[in-house]
């Protein structure tokens, strides 16, 4: 399956809702909530807005994982970037049906070549204990292992906590 990376844009929330609501419940088994709020349309646009106008700052990059039809299969997003460090955090969701189908690893290469040329040499990740796969991808790409979370957090009836990765360019 031949993916893309594209920069969010205020054309792409439409079709962006829909992916989210359709993976709600799929998310919501392996990753805290973003709570009912984030699913009301209003809000939605709201806070995609806010992500577009951080992205033109060169705060963030918020990626979309398309397919060749341009439907989206993920999202691939790089925060907090310090430009003074090199520095940002990742974090990402590939849809139910595109999982297991290597759709994570190839946009995880994507936007650490990205990153690459954007001049940033450090990313730190962070996943649940029990997200075994993104916890692959993650090793995969060359995240290395670093600390587990001393905190945790309830989700689903279970407790968990969060383990912490980080690349840094060889």
């Amino acid at each position: 399956m031949n993916i893309r990376l594209e920069k969010l844009t205020q054309d792409d929330f439409e079709n962006l809702y829909a992916f989210e609501v359709k993976n709600r419940a799929y998310f919501e088994k392996t990753v805290p909530s973003r709570g009912d709020d984030y699913y009301h349309l209003p809000n939605f646009i709201r806070k995609n807005d806010m992500l577009v106008e951080e992205q033109a700052k060169q705060l963030s990059y918020f990626y979309l994982i398309k397919n060749e039809l341009g439907q989206i299969l993920g999202r691939m997003n790089v925060t907090d970037i310090d430009k003074q460090q090199r520095l940002g955090h990742i974090g990402y969701r590939v849809g139910k049906e595109y999982s297991g189908k290597g759709v994570a690893h190839t946009a995880l290469q994507l936007v650490v070549d990205l990153m690459r040329q954007e001049g940033i040499l450090v990313m730190d990740a962070q996943t649940t204990t029990n997200n075994i796969a993104s916890q692959k991808v993650l090793e995969r790409n060359g995240f290395k292992k670093m600390d587990r979370s001393g905190e945790t957090f309830e989700m689903n009836g279970q407790n968990f906590t969060f383990t912490y990765y980080r690349w840094i360019n060889s």
